[in-house]
């Protein structure tokens, strides 16, 4: 079954774009995810975000505790994904 097809997960896609601002994400964070799932999700975002500046993984095992293998799992998606992660950080950096 395609991901995407999924009810529930059509519902998800909905609520993050209808989030409006930091406050209302933070809230639908906590009630969402635990601590643990989203320290997990924010260290894969993190060490995208070293991938695309081009970091090794030494560097980037020792600054974010990520595994080699969420590191190599990461990458590939990155790499070789539907590259949500460089749409995300692109639009992270021109906020800036």
């Amino acid at each position: 079954m395609n991901i995407k097809e999924n009810e529930g997960y059509k519902l998800l896609v909905k609520a993050i774009v209808a989030i409006n601002d930091e406050e209302e994400c933070h809230s639908f964070l906590d009630d969402l995810m635990t601590k643990r799932e989203m320290l997990d999700i924010s260290q894969r975002l993190l060490v995208a975000k070293m991938l695309s500046e081009q970091a090794v993984y030494t560097k980037i095992v020792e600054d974010t505790g990520a595994s080699t293998a969420t590191i190599s799992r990461v990458n590939r998606c990155y790499s070789y994904g539907d590259g949500g992660y460089a749409k995300i950080l692109k639009k992270l950096e021109e906020e800036k």
